[in-house]
């Protein structure tokens, strides 16, 4: 009895130690990509997408969240909200199965689904770049431009070589300016 409960200390110590090196590449990884490094910024946004796609102790959640991606890519989205379903009732602080559930929801039109999952994503990832972005692209939908242009502008600050968030912050004060005519 004794050894088995010391594999399991020694198990959930390693996850821990593991999700810790984790915080600690991303951490690093953010500090890099506020330096806005033209020549660097978009590899390191691709390792922090790596990481955040990559759960931090269960291959089988990164299966399923693959799995789902693929079904995006088939086109086959009801499916693929189910499967990403899955992978946050299986973990609940995942935050980019929250990320991909909100992706196909605004995929399907389902813009206060979506903006809900993606409130999920930015209280458990605030740094979430991609959902931020999300965010203005649903509030754009909803008419709650100011929100957008907010949205963006916090992605900004964290990926500031990020290209798509200035050309939509000009489009949305061009989509407000427009309005106010």
């Amino acid at each position: 009895m004794k050894k088995i409960l010391t594999i399991i200390i020694l198990f959930f110590t390693t996850a821990t130690l593991h999700a810790n090196d984790r915080n600690v590449e991303l951490d690093k990884l953010f500090s890099e990509l506020k330096k806005n490094i033209p020549s660097s910024s978009s590899g390191t946004a691709q390792k922090i997408w790596i990481l955040w796609s990559t759960h931090p102790t269960d291959q089988k959640l990164t299966s399923i969240l693959n799995e789902g991606s693929r079904l995006i890519q088939d086109r086959q989205l009801d499916r693929a909200i189910n499967v990403f379903t899955e992978a946050i009732e299986l973990d609940p602080t995942w935050a980019e199965a929250w990320n991909k559930r909100a992706t196909v929801f605004y995929m399907v039109g389902e813009f206060q689904k979506s903006q809900d999952d993606i409130d999920k994503v930015l209280e458990l990832e605030k740094r979430h770049f991609g959902a931020l972005a999300g965010q203005g692209m649903v509030n754009i939908q909803l008419k709650n431009y100011d929100k957008a242009k907010r949205s963006y502008q916090k992605a900004q600050e964290i990926y500031p070589a990020m290209k798509s968030s200035k050309v939509m912050i000009e489009q949305i004060e061009e989509l407000i300016k427009r309005q106010s005519i």
